[in-house]
């Protein structure tokens, strides 16, 4: 079992091949392929090859699965007794990636 932990959109993600999570949007349509370069560490048989902060030559390929917003949240500012109230929404765009290879 190989896994891979990579940082994209300010965020570590622990990845296998075949997985399918959901990352800061990326510029890239539904069907491309993205490379994520950003390889923190790679567990492989049993042994961990960490990086400095990244591991050399090491990158992780995936097909994006879908771009979309998730479920709409609701901001309310309200301040007692002064008449002050504030409302919007907000939908955070993702980008849902297929892991497809790990190498390095």
């Amino acid at each position: 079992m190989t896994y891979a932990i990579v940082e994209t959109g300010g965020k570590q993600y622990r990845v296998q091949v075949g997985d399918t999570l959901r990352v800061e949007k990326l510029g890239a349509a539904e069907g491309e392929s993205v490379v994520f370069d950003k390889v923190l560490a790679i567990g492989k048989d049993g042994q961990v090859t960490v990086g400095t902060p990244y591991v050399d030559g090491a990158k992780v390929t995936a097909k994006v699965a879908a771009q979309g917003k998730a479920p709409k949240i609701i901001v309310f500012k309200y301040k007692a007794k002064s008449n002050y109230r504030r409302k919007s929404g907000h939908r955070q765009p993702f980008t849902a990636v297929t892991i497809e290879a790990i190498e390095g």
